[in-house]
């Protein structure tokens, strides 16, 4: 399975839907849909359905995010930071 692409791919990018891991990894939806529950049930990843409207359409989908996982902070100066 791609579950280790995809656990790399969620850490590197952040908070992703399922339909944009699938793009982003040139996997298919059913089998990054199946990753991701894989992923959810060891307990790597965060994992909730969601149902977003684009153009009154409604679509579902899965969005998911790495546990536990804090991107460290940009570079550069900080609004507020002193110098």
């Amino acid at each position: 399975m791609h579950t280790d692409s995809i656990f790399l791919h969620l850490k590197k990018h952040g908070q992703l839907r399922d339909s944009e891991i699938a793009a982003g990894t040139g996997v298919s939806l059913t089998e990054v849909r199946a990753s991701l529950r894989e992923l959810s049930s060891r307990g790597d990843i965060s994992l909730c359905s969601t149902t977003i409207y684009e153009n009154g359409k409604a679509i579902e989908g899965l969005f998911s995010r790495v546990s536990g996982y804090f991107p460290k902070p940009a570079p550069g100066r900080k609004p507020g930071a002193k110098t």
